[in-house]
């Protein structure tokens, strides 16, 4: 049973948190009671969320508009977050995205893309906001991955690479801080129901002259059970993560893989 106030009176940071997992991260979070800032690149689905999420919950949440990638950008509009409502309690680096591309044909910028998108964003907004729970002595890091940070999967080598640092990032700094009462955990999701998801099905299905059924069904298999994940499964987890009680959880990298979801 989902205990509806175990964050209350807790905030929450979220990048990404406009769409897929990252809005199912905020509405898991919501429902036990945290305040949000939901962060991303586009204005009006930010919008539309926080207050989506505000009248289902009853909490506050709000947005900024921020360009994870863009490491000044990190420091100023969270350095100006924190100094405005406090250290957040829990932060959530969601934000991420993939190319596919055999390696030969995978050219500087895209490599330079998918790394600064789902590794060195992690550090940025870390790095921002750690020092203030540091200081508060609390605090709850989670940051999404995938199961192509613990294994290999072809054409998409870069994003291999910055999902491995990530599970790498954690595991270190989760010994940095482990006598601070912060913890840093990760979570590393199958093939999930997002856009992403969708955009990748429909490239296999445009290069394969697959069927769009068909390829996800190929996706589907390489989940353990055969079946795509759904957001709200992976949110769970990282509310569990999230709780006050789950302090003794730290440096782990919890895959959510069909069967271990079910």
């Amino acid at each position: 049973m989902t205990d509806t106030a175990s964050l209350h009176k807790q905030s929450a940071i979220i990048t990404g948190g406009g769409r897929g997992i990252g809005r199912a991260i905020a509405e898991a979070l919501a429902a036990r009671g945290a305040s949000l800032t939901l962060v991303g690149r586009t204005a009006d689905v930010l919008a539309t969320a926080a207050e989506e999420i505000t009248t289902r919950h009853g909490v506050n949440a709000q947005f900024r508009t921020l360009d994870v990638t863009d490491g000044a950008m990190v420091d100023s509009v969270l350095g100006d977050l924190v100094r405005d409502q406090g250290a957040p309690s829990i932060l959530v680096n969601n934000a991420g995205g993939a190319e596919s591309a055999p390696f030969t044909r995978l050219g500087h910028a895209t490599w330079e893309n998918t790394l600064n998108l789902n590794l060195t964003s992690v550090y940025a907004c870390t790095h921002a906001v750690l020092p203030t729970m540091l200081e508060a002595g609390y605090g709850r890091i989670v940051n999404i991955a995938s199961t192509a940070g613990l294994k290999g999967f072809p054409y998409v080598s870069a994003y291999c690479a910055a999902k491995h640092g990530v599970v790498g990032l954690t595991r270190a700094l989760a010994l940095e801080v482990a006598d601070r009462r912060v913890t840093v955990n990760a979570v590393c999701p199958g093939f999930t129901d997002t856009d992403m998801l969708r955009e990748s099905i429909r490239n296999i299905a445009a290069k394969t002259g697959r069927t769009e059924a068909e390829a996800r069904a190929d996706l589907a298999r390489a989940n353990r059970d055969g079946r795509i994940i759904q957001p709200a499964e992976v949110a769970e987890a990282v509310a569990r993560l999230c709780a006050p009680t789950a302090g003794g959880t730290n440096g782990e990298a919890i895959t959510i893989d069909a069967m271990e979801a079910a």
